[in-house]
Order: structure tokens, then C-alpha cells, then sequence
């Protein structure tokens, strides 16, 4: 229709520019000049509205521009020949210009398809959670085909659910029709629903599994929308199997790693449990066995190794509880200024009987500020560094601690013992949990314990070689910012 009408709009002032000058036209130029409406009206309308500009422009051919006029004798019987000749001409011409108007169409069609399915690859092979990719799939597909509404339908416990939607919101009616109970088959292909708008399902399968359906309303789809609406739906049953595997993944590695902490902990904790519950038994059954003979020096030496392994079960305790303050995201800073020689001080006494104090030697500069740390946590961090060191030295060697200030105003406390070093394959792990380093035992928290609460107040925390062999592990704290009090 509307080629139809673009022809008689071409027509007309054509026909209306000629009819002065028809006197001094030959029939061939008439003839050439009324070939243009039917051009414009196959591109318009197709062949249909060709045939009728051939039509038109044979009436107008006779009737106005071949003698007699306005009427359909044509005089001599050449004329005849002539329009006869332009009427086969003219739907030649319809006919091929027809063809190359619906190749180009279908030409641009395909081009269109060809960049909607890179388009679509390029977004699906992105590493995106599965929460983005089925926005992705709805609101590509909504948009792609112009459609009323779209919705996507994955397994969720042990039944069909609507995981994603573009488009109008979906009403309960039409939710419960896509979505079937389950053991009852949906059904694939087209359906009129009450607004007699035509729907669609389209299964989703990759490597001839079913992964989900795929349901779309206000579908008026071409066979080639058709064909390309089952390629979108193979691709995007690929990115949503690949998802799912990436997450399965995911979730497999985290259980693992659990299974593997769990594992760690309860071999940590009991090896260590063990060892220092059996010394206490042990020496405790002793002095209180009335036919043990203990001398006095015997006496006070079990006595010692009590308070030793006692002290260590304490530190192993703190360092689980401080471990689970850790994991639960209940660690709090609760930082005040302090000076470096109280916390060194403070975290040397806290070793108690563990530690022999002539082996610790301190280097701390007297012109340092003060820190702004949670002394709680920084002692905790100092004590752990001391009680590792202490473990890996050789007996009778000394463990230094030393602090100086560092060119960007950072405190840097360093640890440093004559022990056998870390390798620098192994200065990454050993502040992993549970790393179980060397031939000294440790249940591998307290490095991992301590790079927690450095981290937690902004710093950093790091192993290097000492000058002199041994390992030296570093970690630096921000300076208080004193301000004065002006009366």
C-alpha cells in the first residue's frame, strides 16, 4: 500500500511537468521518464507496488501522452508495440530491482544478526558472576528482538524458577504458566496467552544438557529472527554453563581449603596439645607421687617445666581465640599513643618462664615518637615474633629487637635471630596459616596472627636475611600525632 502511494506521489508531477511539453516529446522519452515511479515504488513497496506503477504508467502512457488522448485507442498500431514493449520492460525491471531491494535487506539483516552475536559473545566469555550474565541474557535478548517481556527459567531446587526478567513485569498468571511443576514437561514452541500476544519458549542446552528455558512475549519473529533467536540461545547456554562450572569450581576449592584448614587445625592442635599436656602430666605425677625420690634441685626444675608448658599452652590458646576474632571479622583497633620501649618491655615479659631474657638484647633509638597502635595487638604481634624467633635460634644465641624511624616517618620494630633463616621461596608462605615451616614445630598462627593485626592497622609486615645470617622480620607503625593544648 504505502509503495503503492509512494508511486501515484512520484507520478503525479511528472505527469503534470510533461503534458505542457507533450507536443515536443518523443514516446521513448515519455516512456524512460515514467520508468522512475516504478523504481521508487518497488523500493518502497516491493514487487507488488511495481506491478502497480507498471499499471498506472501504462494508463497514463495511453491516455495522456499517446494520441488520441484521453482515450485508450492509441492510433497507429506502432503505439501498440510501444507499450507493450514497456509494460514487459517495466515489470522486468520491477522484478530485478524487487530482487536486489530483498537482498539488501536480507544482506543487512545478516549483518545485523553477524554483530549482535560477537556483541554477545564478547559480553558471555567476559569473567562475570552468574548474577551479571543472566541480566546479560535478558536484557540482550528484550532489546535485540524489540519484545514485550523476557524471562529466564534455571533449576533451583529441584524445580523450574524465574531467576531473571526484562521487559514488563510479569504477572502471577504468566509466571505459573512458564514455570511448571516438577515432572511436568514445559512446553517448547509458540503459545497465545490471554493478552493474544504470541509467546515463546526456547530451551537452553549446552553439550546436549538442559541448562534452562527461555521465555519471551510479544514475539512476531521472522524465520530468520527464529534462527537467530536459537543461536543467541546456544550461546548463552554455553556462558551460563560455564558459569555455573566456574562457580562449582569455586565452591570446590573453598571446601577444600576448609577441609584442608580443619585438617591443619586439628593436626596443629593436637600435636601441640599433646606435647606440653604430657610434660605437665608427667611432672606433675611426679611431685605428687609419695615414692618418687625428688631432690630439691629435681623438684624445682619440674617445677620450672611446668610453669614453661604452661605458659606455651597459653599462647597457643590466645593465639586460636585471637585466630577466631580474626576469621569473624570481630577484630577492633582501639589505638592510643605509646611509647616503643613499654611495648618491647611489655611484650617481653608476657613470655614469661618461656623466654630467658639474658638472650634478648634491645636496640631502640631514644629519639623515637610515640606510636599509635592498639598496644594490645602490636604486644600480641611482638610476642609472637619473639616466641618464633626464640623456637628457630640455636640455644645460647641472641634474639635482638631493635627500632628505629625510617625516612617517611614510619616506626620500624625489627625482630632478628642466628637461626637458619627463611628461604625466599618460603617468605610468602610462612605468614600463611597454619604453615608449618621447619623442624621446630608451632602450629603456624602466630606469623599468620601477626600479619593480621600489622595489616589491620594500615602497615606492613615482611622477613628478610640479617646481616650476620638468621631471619629478620620487619614491621612498621605510623607515629602519633601529639596535639597541643594551648591554655
Amino acid at each position: 500500500m504505502v509503495g503503492s502511494i509512494a508511486t501515484l506521489v512520484v507520478m503525479a508531477p511528472l505527469v503534470a511537468v510533461m503534458i505542457p511539453l507533450r507536443g515536443h516529446l518523443s514516446i521513448a522519452t515519455t516512456g524512460l521518464v515514467l520508468v522512475v515511479p516504478v523504481v521508487i515504488g518497488v523500493v518502497v513497496g516491493g514487487f507488488p507496488a511495481g506491478v502497480f506503477g507498471v499499471l498506472a504508467g501504462f494508463l497514463v502512457y495511453d491516455l495522456v501522452f499517446i494520441p488520441p488522448y484521453l482515450r485508450l485507442s492509441v492510433g497507429a498500431n506502432e503505439n501498440w508495440v510501444v507499450l507493450v514493449v514497456y509494460v514487459a520492460v517495466m515489470l522486468l525491471v520491477a522484478r530485478v530491482v524487487a530482487r536486489l531491494e530483498t537482498a539488501r535487506t536480507e544482506a543487512h539483516q545478516h549483518e545485523e544478526a553477524i554483530r549482535r552475536l560477537f556483541e554477545l559473545t564478547d559480553l558471555l566469555i567476559e569473567d562475570r558472576p552468574l548474577s551479571e550474565i543472566l541480566e546479560l541474557i535478558v536484557s540482550t535478548v528484550h532489546e535485540a528482538f524489540e519484545l514485550r517481556s523476557v524471562a529466564l527459567l534455571l533449576p533451583v531446587d529441584a524445580k523450574l524458577d524465574v531467576v531473571a526478567s526484562a521487559g514488563e513485569p510479569l504477572a502471577d498468571a504468566e509466571l505459573r504458566r512458564v514455570a511448571p511443576e516438577p515432572g511436568i514437561p514445559a512446553s517448547l514452541g509458540n503459545s497465545v496467552p490471554s493478552r493474544r500476544e504470541q509467546a515463546q519458549t526456547v530451551a537452553l542446552t549446552a553439550t546436549g544438557r538442559p541448562i534452562g528455558l527461555l521465555h519471551i512475549w510479544g514475539a512476531d519473529l521472522s524465520r530468520h529472527d527464529q534462527d537467530l533467536l536459537h543461536t543467541f540461545a546456544n550461546h548463552m547456554a554455553l556462558a551460563l554453563e560455564r558459569a555455573q562450572l566456574r562457580e562449582q569450581a569455586l565452591r570446590t576449592e573453598l571446601l577444600e581449603e576448609v577441609d584442608r584448614l580443619q585438617r591443619a587445625l586439628v593436626s596443629a592442635v593436637s600435636h601441640d596439645l599433646r606435647t606440653p599436656l604430657a610434660t605437665i602430666k608427667a611432672s606433675a605425677s611426679t611431685l605428687r607421687s609419695a615414692h618418687a625420690e625428688v631432690t630439691r634441685p629435681d623438684r624445682e626444675e619440674l617445677l620450672e617445666l611446668i610453669d614453661n608448658q604452661t605458659d606455651r599452652l597459653d599462647r597457643l590458646v590466645t593465639n586460636l581465640l585471637d585466630l577466631s576474632r580474626v576469621q569473624a571479622g570481630a577484630l577492633e583497633l582501639r589505638n592510643q599513643p605509646i611509647a616503643v620501649d613499654d611495648l618491647v618491655t611489655d611484650a617481653i615479659r608476657g613470655l614469661g618462664s618461656r623466654a630467658d631474657v639474658s638472650d634478648i638484647t634491645t636496640a631502640v633509638d631514644d629519639d623515637l615518637p610515640l606510636v599509635d597502635v592498639d598496644h594490645l595487638l602490636i604486644g600480641q604481634v611482638l610476642a609472637n615474633l619473639l616466641d618464633n624467633a626464640i623456637r628457630h635460634a640455636p640455644p645460647h644465641t641472641p634474639v635482638t629487637v631493635s627500632a628505629q624511624r625510617r625516612d617517611d616517618g614510619l616506626v620500624q620494630l625489627t625482630v632478628e635471630d642466628k637461626g637458619p633463616g627463611v628461604a625466599r621461596a618460603e617468605r610468602t608462605n610462612v605468614f600463611r596459616m597454619f604453615n608449618r615451616s621447619g623442624t621446630t614445630g608451632g602450629t603456624g598462627v602466630g606469623l599468620s596472627i601477626a600479619k593480621a593485626f600489622v595489616e589491620a592497622h594500615g602497615q606492613e609486615i615482611w622477613v628478610e636475611d640479617g646481616p650476620t645470617g638468621g631471619a629478620r622480620f620487619c614491621f612498621t607503625m605510623p607515629p602519633a600525632r601529639i596535639t597541643a593544648v594551648v591554655a
